[in-house]
């Protein structure tokens, strides 16, 4: 199942899928069959199964959530100080121009943290936290913002 902006469930949706495990449960108790549990749960029929070979060997408790899959491996304290470091940009921390690519985040992150984590898992980070794939516009060092504003005030209307 896909969830909703690529992340996993938060807390309260553990909990919701939890009670339907439970639910589940229950029914295995009472002898139910897969199909109409998972007709009525609205979930799987496979998810039933393997709820249910789960609950045969190991009873309610292995119905339980066992929790987040993985916990990040960058925290929110952490990633806050890693935006303070990326907002310095990369000539501050020696590249020769001004764009971030996941590889110098990447590098950046060993510096700060001496944790490893592949790119990947990188642009998973910046996504959970909101970033997104950018291309700078490129403009002219020379460019003077004054006159393409009285150029198009004056010029371009009668270009048209």
């Amino acid at each position: 199942m896909r969830y909703a902006q690529g992340g996993g469930l938060n807390a309260e949706g553990q909990q919701a899928r939890e009670w339907i495990r439970f639910e589940a449960g229950e029914r295995f108790a009472r002898g139910e069959k897969n199909v109409v549990i998972a007709k009525d749960l609205r979930v799987s029929a496979r998810s039933v199964e393997r709820w249910r070979r789960v609950w045969r060997a190991g009873g309610m408790d292995a119905l339980a959530s066992s929790g987040p899959a993985k916990m990040p491996a960058v925290s929110d304290e952490r990633f806050a100080e890693l935006e303070r470091e990326l907002a310095l940009g990369p000539a501050e921390h020696g590249w020769a121009d001004q764009r971030w690519t996941l590889g110098r985040i990447r590098a950046l992150i060993w510096r700060k943290f001496e944790l490893d984590c592949s790119s990947a898992a990188v642009w998973r980070l910046l996504h959970r936290h909101g970033w997104s794939w950018q291309s700078p516009a490129r403009r002219a060092l020379e460019r003077d913002e004054d006159a393409v504003g009285l150029w198009k005030r004056e010029v371009w209307p009668h270009v048209e």
